[in-house]
């Protein structure tokens, strides 16, 4: 794979790596139940389209 194809590729999972992790903290900032839910489902819809390891813990 050659480099022009291969730079998107690096900076969609560099893009999401910096998104997770922005959510992730918003979610341990959260402090309403709807704040939780909103970024949970955020979550839950990035780790759909990717598999792989779970973006949350279970429970």
């Amino acid at each position: 794979m050659s480099a022009p194809s291969r730079r998107p590729e690096i900076r969609r999972r560099r893009t999401r790596k910096e998104k997770i992790a922005q959510l992730r903290k918003r979610l341990g900032a959260a402090k309403t139940d709807a704040d939780r839910t909103r970024v949970t489902a955020k979550l839950h819809k990035m780790a759909i389209l990717s598999p792989g390891q779970p973006l949350m813990k279970e429970g």
